[in-house]
């Protein structure tokens, strides 16, 4: 029987993701044995457009990015959102909220004439998109129970449960006791809490949780004296597109 041809390919982002994979050290052996990977920059010279499950990394910030991304859609039975970036446009999106010339003037100075760019946006929003695996970077080990599924003709299932859960389970103490603003009440969970149990906040890079309890959230910022508003810039470091979206 035939392996399953894996390729990963990579747009606007840092390549984190990718290099969380590789990342997978004695996990990776098992995962390369049961699939043939035939394009991956990060770790190989090889390619081949021939290939059944595509893993994307990065958001959308050119016209000739969505002719790039086509290609690989119409090659890959399989398209998976690698990361923040691809999943739900990540920091990349930051820029949505300035003046487009400002910011190719402010990157690029006097050669911002010579470089191609536009609002940024996840892989969604160009092509159909299979499966996400959020996270800035991504969880390795979630990477390879989600190869594992698709091995097995499962539907992977990561998390839909707000990362105060586990920060529970990790017997944290709250950040908002420590006069600090978190995510956590409305973000997809799957990451351990490591941000939080590491001494930060959650950063929300996993993006929202579906149907997000709101009024709870509120609730907990009225409890620290705090409101939505003093919250919403910190949302939008990653999941600034779905709200340029709206």
């Amino acid at each position: 029987m035939d392996k399953p041809r894996v390729a990963f390919f990579d747009f606007a982002s840092c390549e984190g993701c990718q290099l969380q994979v590789i990342n997978l050290e004695e996990d990776l052996l098992q995962v390369v044995g049961a699939v043939e990977v035939v394009s991956f920059r990060e770790a190989m010279k090889g390619h081949s457009d021939d290939y059944d499950i595509a893993f994307v990394e990065g958001s959308i910030t050119r016209h000739s990015d969505e002719e790039r991304l086509e290609g690989i859609r119409r090659c890959a039975k399989v398209l998976v959102a690698l990361g923040s970036c691809a999943a739900l446009g990540g920091i990349n999106c930051l820029k949505n909220f300035h003046d487009q010339e400002y910011v190719k003037k402010l990157v690029y100075g006097d050669k911002a004439l010579l470089y191609e760019t536009y609002p940024a946006r996840p892989l969604k929003a160009v092509v159909p998109v299979d499966f996400e695996i959020p996270g800035c970077p991504i969880n390795r080990n979630e990477f390879a129970m989600v190869v594992k599924a698709f091995l097995l003709g499962k539907k992977p299932e990561i998390p839909n449960f707000p990362v105060c859960v586990e920060c529970k389970m990790a017997e944290n103490i709250c950040v908002f006791e420590k006069g600090m603003t978190c995510m956590g009440p409305v973000t997809r969970a799957g990451c351990g809490a490591c941000c939080v149990t590491e001494g930060s906040f959650c950063w929300g890079c996993r993006g929202l949780v579906d149907d997000p309890n709101a009024d709870s959230q509120r609730d907990v910022l009225a409890t620290h004296g705090l409101s939505v508003q003093d919250v919403l810039g910190k949302f939008r470091l990653y999941t600034g597109f779905s709200e340029v979206a709206k």
